[in-house]
């Protein structure tokens, strides 16, 4: 029996350095394929939506430029609706999440796998920041208008303007005297001797 152990040649394990670093980058090209196949389909979910809101993107008024309504490609694919808003698909590659980046952090405003839902909740956030500007472009022009009606008011002759500050004064002078009557008053009877 020992004569057949001589005649048996054993097997060798042989290791290769090159072997295994292409087995490793086959492994890194089957993993990329996979994320680049993932954001793919994020992008084309994205993309859906982006379809299904155009007609209210055309409503937009020309001169708002507020709104980027763009899909950005990267890690995470992303529909940006303004600079601080955006919609991206979720990690089970079927929800949409609306968020909103604000001072205290970001916040989902809506998460949802219809895109008809999403679509509504975008389309009211996007008519609440239109009126939310014209509101803003109203005030600038009260606020002009204003300053504007001050100006000419100001420049009324030197002695009307002098008699309006003669009752303020009058007035101011006359709370302080009070005022330091009362702290005097207090301190009297405040302490008793």
């Amino acid at each position: 029996m020992s004569e057949m152990q001589d005649n048996v040649v054993p097997h060798a394990r042989v290791r290769s350095l090159r072997d295994a670093i292409r087995k490793v980058q086959l492994g890194e090209v089957e993993r990329s394929d996979v994320v680049v196949e993932l954001q793919e389909t994020e992008k084309a979910r994205l993309e859906l939506l982006a379809d299904e809101m155009k007609d209210v993107f055309k409503e937009i008024p020309e001169d708002d430029d507020q709104f980027s309504l763009q899909i950005l490609s990267g890690s995470t694919p992303r529909l940006w609706i303004d600079v601080t808003s955006h919609v991206m698909v979720g990690g089970d590659r079927k929800t949409y999440r609306f968020v909103k980046d604000t001072r205290l952090g970001r916040v989902v405003v809506l998460e949802t796998a219809e895109i008809d839902d999403m679509a509504d909740c975008l389309t009211e956030y996007i008519a609440e920041r239109i009126l939310e500007r014209e509101k803003a472009l109203e005030g600038d022009w009260l606020n002009n208008r204003l300053r504007k009606v001050a100006i000419e008011t100001s420049s009324a002759p030197k002695e009307a303007k002098g008699s309006v500050w003669l009752p303020v004064l009058s007035a101011f002078s006359f709370g302080a005297l009070a005022g330091i009557g009362g702290l005097i008053a207090f301190a009297w009877f405040a302490n008793p001797l």
